[in-house]
């Protein structure tokens, strides 16, 4: 065990309604390594976890309206713009900036907390 990073052992007694609770709080935080929970928290005081499923759909959207505008600039280059590839690509922007609002505003949200 010398060769180990961490190589001192701690033993912690609980009881089964505070196992459970443990547990429960781990769930939350997305960690599946008690080890790694119990060194966070007693070295930290607490674990911030923070859903990113708004973030990813932004990327995806991202991703949408750069594909969008490369394709324009492609066929403007080509063969000239044609009103309705400007429209939906202002369609899929002002969809964009909402989605960006909407997850501003709960990320300001909790701060506030």
């Amino acid at each position: 065990m010398e060769n180990r990073k961490r190589n001192v052992h701690l033993h912690v007694m609980v009881t089964p309604d505070e196992l459970a609770a443990i547990h429960e709080r781990m769930t939350e935080a997305g960690i599946s390594n008690a080890g790694a929970y119990v060194r966070k928290m007693a070295l930290n005081g607490y674990i911030l976890h923070i859903d990113l499923t708004p973030v990813k759909e932004l990327i995806s959207l991202q991703r949408r309206c750069s594909n969008n505008l490369n394709q324009v600039a492609v066929h403007a280059h080509t063969y000239g713009v044609y009103p309705e590839e400007i429209d939906g690509l202002k369609r899929d922007y002002e969809k964009l900036w909402g989605e960006v609002s909407k997850v501003l505003r709960e990320l300001s949200e909790l701060v506030a907390k």
